[in-house]
């Protein structure tokens, strides 16, 4: 074989396929830039509808998803391989795929139902899969949740919608629950008087409900109070600590030796 043909074929076929190549390139580029103007796009239009942020973001995830499918087929095409045929092999990888990774399938559809039942938003402070925190995104198969002490965790769909789920955002107040050890020789109508009182005056504590104040029963050490005020959940470390600051500040006023907190708290952030 004439070697200045072969060396002519060889160079054609190299520039054909390095064209194909730069092609695809290009093509990936301009379709990720797509992809994420139709995504921005679509995230403007819902966001513009109020379309709550939990829904915004999944939906934001499904397009990219969908679109990255499409463009990697549509780069396949231009190649010259059959997308019916890779439209087969990949259902056909998707059912071995769903048959071996069940638990991801499971996650997806746990995350649907909590975008369509809608247990908690993001935003929200909540207790799901064992992590309390602030949620900061609901994603296709994971849920996000920031700690109280800024830990990001990342959590599986399937594990927060078949646990419980504990919301602490949803209604407008929540109850700060303490317990206080007095001494012997208090009088409990004169503590749960000053007691009262100096609740009230404490930053964001709900007027309505009122502070709860009572006597919750004796031991050898004393009588003890439950006091409980009310708050939003913003709040709740400011009222908790400014609520114990309050009772030693009124015991010491009215004469008597400051009380022992017995703590009965909740999770809270």
């Amino acid at each position: 074989m004439d070697p200045n043909q072969v060396w002519q074929t060889v160079t054609d076929v190299g520039l054909r396929v390095g064209l194909q190549v730069v092609g695809a390139i290009i093509v990936f580029v301009v379709g990720r830039r797509l992809i994420e103007l139709a995504v921005r796009l679509t995230s403007g239009a819902l966001s513009r509808q109020q379309v709550d942020p939990t829904l915004l973001r999944y939906v934001g995830n499904f397009v990219s998803a969908a679109l990255n499918i499409v463009l990697i087929m549509a780069i396949l095409g231009y190649f010259g391989v059959e997308t019916t045929t890779f439209a087969a092999l990949v259902a056909a990888a998707g059912v071995a795929i769903g048959m071996a990774w069940s638990g991801l399938l499971a996650h997806f559809a746990a995350g649907a139902f909590l975008v369509v039942l809608r247990p908690f938003k993001v935003g929200d402070f909540v207790t799901a899969g064992g992590v309390t925190g602030t949620v900061r995104e609901v994603g296709m198969f994971a849920t996000t949740i920031v700690t109280p002490d800024n830990v990001v965790t990342v959590i599986g769909n399937n594990a927060v919608f078949s646990g419980t789920i504990q919301n602490f955002s949803a209604n407008p107040y929540r109850r700060v629950d303490l317990v206080i050890q007095a001494p012997h020789g208090v009088d409990p109508v004169q503590v749960q008087r000053i007691l009262k009182e100096r609740l009230a005056k404490i930053p964001n504590v709900k007027i309505e409900p009122a502070p709860d104040v009572e006597l919750l029963g004796a031991t050898l050490a004393g009588p003890q109070f439950v006091v409980r005020p009310y708050c939003h959940n913003d709040h709740y470390w400011q009222v908790y600590f400014d609520s114990t600051r309050a009772m030693a500040a009124a015991f010491g006023e009215a004469g008597y030796p400051p009380p022992a907190t017995v703590v009965a708290t909740r999770a809270a952030g």
